[in-house]
């Protein structure tokens, strides 16, 4: 058994813009906890966390990675995730594992698109945030400004629970010292403050705050603290400097004593069966009943075979132990269980709840698995997690001839451990589609496929994504009648067809009356309209957002068969759609830039030129812009090398799916011009 329990665990996810500090950070507080003897460095390539060789090469973190540490009576497992906005997926990925999500906040640049996606996610997945400031060694900053900044944009309940001190040198205590010197406010105000906030969560506590004045103790705040905490009713801000080391012994005192337990945090959205019938479940951490652990990483390695990390929720997890994988039917044999300190892994015996372990070699895991030791917990899964939809693509061939198994084998071990990559085969153009969340995003990948698995790719620009719809209602009719000698086909059908709410997708609703279409061939008819949807009528894109009602038909009872309704639903609905003012939607996306101030005329203008729209722009405390604007994507493709050159390589940006919306009508001339549409199919 390990030495520690599961209340002496800490779990937490550092997350936060790139370049504000995390990685640093961790170092300084794994040699703070004596697990390392000296601090590595990002810019020297030999931290914990940033062993990848594309990693060092680029000097950021691009997947997430845990290490963990021990400090007093507590054992802490801290993941560390990218803060590039292509890799965002892997910070989401890590929620599941932890009670406490750590934004860290570049005391120099301030709040920053990724601080602002990472506490809103936070909060929405019921998890205890703290916020870190750090780097506030930095020169020029203004550390009273941002903490209003940080409390007008995320609410009053961002608190100092510590104070810079001596010109940063130091960070004071506010929570269990009442008093003291700080370098700006007051120890004293931040006390009460803080007791303001965390009194409010149980009356009885209020009446003896109000009785007693601050002399409550640790032991009486510490429920309605971690309550306080778990409602999102308090998220405590600290201060450290990662490359001085100040505040960095106080952020440990306060995982030690402040942050949840997997005893104290929120549980985890976990539910059991299928679809509609799915129902919450319940996660003990009781290391005597069933086993139920989560996948929340996987790294596959040409030498090691596939990685699974995975949080222990329920049960113990011990060498030998037999575990299923959701609903299959075989288990596999735990050999080796591991603890994970960057790429090193360190067996273990026993995994307790609450504790993130690893096994190697098991080639059936895959992200978001579900791991147990009953049959009872089969079909258990967690509430899906809101990751960014992948927009930007790359059509691949192989480099070689005789390459294609591999290509498609190690693009799959790229997507299983990405949760924002995607792989698909479009059929109709024959192309193998890599999709991503940016250029850089898509870029990295291929050189993690060329590095690890030695396979080498040919790229391009694939086709975009557009989608069909209609926008006004029409009705359609058609027989399919065919006779050969012998039995023949016969069906007929009528439909009407009306357009939906962009993302509503594709409803089918039977109202036919009298039997005209026997109940059996219903389906049929669905069958075929969805051919049709598929591929598309306008210029050959999936069809959306569409409602088709069957209200008629004829059959006849020896000639009728399921072919005959699928081709008479088909012709149908096409004919439906040529009086419904048919459309192509092209996808829109959300941007959000950060650029030099002197920048904002080329940019402003650039984006323009692509059909873009600027929605807003806030000028951050480093001086630089950002600006929120949406733009087609099919108008991005060279947007990245654009920006650089319009801000001099100091430009960023992130985008996400937004919507979609009709195209304009030149562009859907020239689309429907292209499309050549089989001819002659039933």
């Amino acid at each position: 058994m390990p030495r520690y329990t599961t209340n002496a665990i800490r779990n937490i996810s550092l997350v936060g813009q790139s370049g504000c500090g995390k990685t640093t950070l961790v170092e300084a507080l794994l040699h703070a906890a004596g697990a390392i003897s000296t601090p590595g460095s990002v810019r020297r390539g030999n931290t914990a966390c940033d062993f990848d060789p594309i990693e060092k090469q680029y000097q950021h973190s691009l997947s997430s990675s845990v290490v963990s540490l021990d400090h007093a009576n507590i054992h802490v497992n801290l993941v560390d995730t990218p803060g590039m906005a292509d890799f965002i997926g892997q910070a989401i990925a890590s929620f599941p594992a932890v009670e406490t999500v750590t934004i860290v906040i570049d005391a120099q640049k301030g709040i920053e698109p990724v601080t602002r996606r990472m506490l809103e996610w936070a909060a929405a997945r019921k998890l205890c945030r703290m916020i870190v400031i750090n780097r506030i060694d930095a020169e020029g900053i203004d550390l009273p400004a941002l903490v209003d900044d940080i409390r007008q944009e995320f609410g009053a309940e961002c608190l100092p629970i510590n104070l810079p001190a001596d010109n940063c040198a130091r960070v004071v205590d506010c929570f269990y010292e009442p008093d003291g010197d700080a370098d700006f406010s007051s120890v004293a105000e931040a006390h009460g403050n803080i007791l303001d906030q965390v009194v409010e969560m149980d009356e009885k506590i209020m009446e003896l705050y109000l009785e007693q004045g601050q002399e409550l103790s640790a032991e009486q705040l510490h429920a309605p603290f971690e309550q306080a905490l778990r409602e999102g009713h308090l998220v405590p801000i600290c201060f450290t400097s990662a490359n001085t080391l100040a505040g960095v012994s106080e952020l440990l005192m306060l995982c030690e004593k402040l942050m949840p337990s997997p005893m104290e945090g929120n549980p985890r959205p976990f539910l059991k069966g299928e679809d509609n019938v799915a129902v919450n479940f319940s996660a003990e951490p009781d290391p005597t009943k069933h086993v139920v652990a989560h996948v929340f990483k996987v790294m596959a390695d040409p030498f090691i075979g596939k990685l699974g990390i995975f949080r222990i929720h329920q049960g113990t997890v011990t060498r030998d132990s037999q575990l299923f994988i959701g609903d299959g039917r075989k288990p596999f044999k735990v050999s080796h269980l591991f603890k994970l300190q960057g790429k090193k892994q360190v067996e273990v015996d026993t995994g307790i709840p609450g504790d993130i372990c690893a096994v190697a070699k098991i080639d059936e895991l895959h992200f978001d698995a579900v791991l147990h030791d009953s049959h009872e917990d089969d079909y258990l899964h967690l509430k899906p997690l809101p990751f960014p939809v992948a927009v930007f693509g790359l059509a691949i061939d192989a480099g070689s001839r005789g390459d294609e198994q591999r290509l498609t084998s190690s693009l799959e071990r790229l997507v299983d451990e990405d949760p924002c990559l995607t792989l698909d085969h479009d059929v109709q153009q024959n192309e193998l589609v890599l999709r991503g969340l940016g250029d850089l995003h898509l870029r990295i990948a291929m050189e993690q496929m060329e590095r690890r698995f030695n396979v080498k790719a040919v790229t391009r620009p694939p086709r975009i994504p557009y989608r069909e719809t209609i926008a006004a209602e029409a009705e359609g009719q058609y027989r399919h009648k065919k006779q050969s000698g012998g039995a023949g086909q016969f069906g007929e059908v009528s439909l009407k067809i009306a357009p939906l709410p962009r993302g509503a997708g594709f409803h089918f609703k039977d109202e036919v009356k009298g039997g005209t279409i026997p109940g059996p061939f219903i389906p049929a008819v669905e069958k075929g309209v969805k051919q049709a949807m598929e591929r598309g009528a306008v210029a050959g894109y999936p069809m959306q957002d569409i409602e088709v009602t069957l209200f008629d038909g004829k059959y006849h009872t020896v000639d009728s068969k399921e072919i005959a309704f699928v081709a008479a639903g088909k012709h149908a609905f096409l004919e439906a759609v040529t009086k419904a003012r048919p459309q192509v939607l092209e996808p829109m996306v959300s941007l959000e830039l950060v650029i030099p101030s002197g920048a904002m005329g080329g940019v402003s203008g650039d984006l323009t030129s692509r059909r873009g729209q600027l929605h807003g722009t806030q000028t951050l405390p480093s001086g630089d812009l950002s600006i929120k604007a949406q733009a087609p994507l099919a108008e991005l493709n060279d947007y990245a090398g654009k920006l650089k050159s319009l801000t001099g390589g100091h430009g960023s940006y992130a985008l996400e799916f937004s919507h979609y919306q009709a195209a304009p009508d030149s562009l859907q001339d020239e689309l429907a011009s292209q499309w050549k549409p089989h001819v002659g199919e039933d």
